[in-house]
């Protein structure tokens, strides 16, 4: 079992052959753009009324708790990134630290957490398209709107998103990672437009009670908990994403400051964000009301209801033009994990080709692109879509337990970042993941297991023996 086992130096990490070596190009603002462009997306905008339905006010305690447990994730990339500043996220640590298999393990959940996440967000855009171009007086049949498990052929819209995403990821990730910037900030303010004009109906009298539901987790007969826990087990989907900024490692310039700042503040910002507008929609609305709504946008439902009618479509409109940003950022972090297991040798590693001119992986960005078009073209991901958080705890918590079993295997080593209270935040970290995952529906959790069950198949029958270590 020693191929299971057997781990790949951090020297050998951070220093690839130069021929499959991704150019330097992104400086701070890009990575904290990435970070924010990953988590700002329809979660905030449907999340907020969900987890409200369930927690009632105490919905913010639901994301400060998640936020609290995304900053102890956030601690232990960050020193892990600084430390092995290349491409491949967890899935490289896991590699350096915690072996192969294990590694195989974490890259193959991070692909189905990016390509799913990918695809669900397509299609979901596909959705607020739609409204638009019937709203326009567009004659576009049905059958070309909705993919074949949705009744109709193929959802074009979804299709043409991903595919325009894929060219710009292919032109290079400077020029994407600027785009971004753009995106994320309409996106911001949409936010800071409904914080501003709900705030002044703001009555302190709708937080009370505070938590009608109680602080526990409590089922509620459709696969979801009430309570404060309850609550955010699922507000926690809206914030992951931000692993994304460590897969730009080996695309960074000065990584060693600019991946901590990048990492920390695109988590410390998004926190806030979450927290101050679930406050203001809480404060400006009963949560009875706004969390019935949360298919029609709870944050455009509240400003309409307030008779903020024009502000309403700016915020919609925002949310159709900002959102490819987070399509945008999940497909560069999904072929960037790819790119590495194939220049490991663990998938072909003709697949790891770098484009001389553009400095990013082409062919992988390319087969990225097709496998979302895919899915988002066919594919109804209302219930599948929880699978991409199923793996993203998994990276976070493999994430965390690297970065302690690095501190006892070499605690001499070098760190440009060191995570604070490591022996507290690394437990907090895994021990909370492990109480989301046990708070997912059980549904999820056995896709997630046939899952990974498909990727160790192919682990056995082409990776183990492909590996550049086996060939060592």
């Amino acid at each position: 079992m020693s191929f299971i086992t057997r781990r790949k130096t951090i020297e050998a990490s951070v220093a690839p052959d130069g021929s499959q070596r991704l150019k330097a190009t992104l400086s701070w603002p890009h990575l904290i753009a990435i970070g924010v462009g990953a988590i700002v997306g329809t979660g905030i905008y449907t999340l907020t009324g969900i987890g409200a339905g369930l927690a009632g006010p105490a919905v913010i305690l639901s994301f400060l708790l998640c936020g609290a447990i995304c900053a102890c994730a956030a601690f232990c990339y960050a020193e892990m990134a600084t430390m092995i500043p290349v491409a491949g996220s967890a899935y490289t640590y896991s590699y350096a630290v915690l072996g192969e298999g294990l590694a195989w393990i974490v890259g193959w959940s991070l692909v189905l957490e990016y390509t799913v996440a990918a695809a669900a967000v397509a299609v979901g855009w596909s959705g607020h398209a739609e409204a638009l171009m019937v709203g326009a007086g567009w004659a576009i049949p049905n059958s070309l709107l909705h993919g074949l498990a949705s009744g109709g052929l193929v959802n074009l819209p979804a299709v043409v998103i991903a595919g325009i995403v894929t060219l710009l990821l292919i032109a290079g990730t400077r020029e994407s990672a600027t785009l971004n910037i753009v995106l994320v900030l309409i996106k911001l303010s949409a936010l800071v437009l409904f914080v501003a004009l709900a705030a002044r109906s703001f009555d302190p009298a709708l937080f009370h009670p505070f938590a009608p539901y109680g602080f526990g987790a409590t089922p509620d007969g459709h696969g979801s908990n009430f309570g404060v826990l309850g609550a955010a087990a699922i507000v926690f989907f809206a914030f992951y994403g931000f692993d994304t900024v460590s897969t730009a490692a080996e695309e960074t310039k000065n990584p060693s400051r600019n991946l901590t700042i990048g990492i920390l503040g695109s988590m410390a910002l998004c926190t806030a964000i979450y927290v101050v507008v679930a406050t203001v929609a809480v404060g400006a609305m009963s949560y009875k009301l706004f969390s019935k709504t949360h298919d029609a946008a709870p944050l455009v439902f509240i400003l309409q209801s307030l008779g903020h009618g024009d502000a309403a479509r700016i915020v919609a409109a925002c949310v159709v033009i900002a959102i490819p940003s987070v399509i945008l950022v999940l497909m560069y972090g999904q072929s960037r994990i790819f790119f590495v297991m194939a220049r490991d040798g663990l998938l072909p590693q003709r697949l790891a080709a770098v484009s001389a001119k553009r400095g990013t992986p082409v062919l992988m960005t390319a087969l990225t692109g097709l496998v979302v078009m895919a899915m988002a073209a066919t594919m109804d991901l209302g219930q599948i879509v929880q699978l991409a958080n199923v793996g993203t705890l998994c990276a976070f918590i493999a994430v965390a337990a690297s970065m302690l079993a690095l501190r006892v295997r070499d605690p001499n080593r070098p760190r440009v970042f060191r995570t604070p209270l490591a022996w507290l935040v690394g437990p907090f970290c895994i021990l909370g993941c492990l109480y989301l995952v046990a708070g997912l529906p059980r549904f999820t959790q056995w896709w997630f297991l046939e899952w990974n069950a498909i990727g160790l198949a192919v682990y056995f029958l082409y990776g183990m023996r492909a590996s550049k270590l086996a060939r060592a």
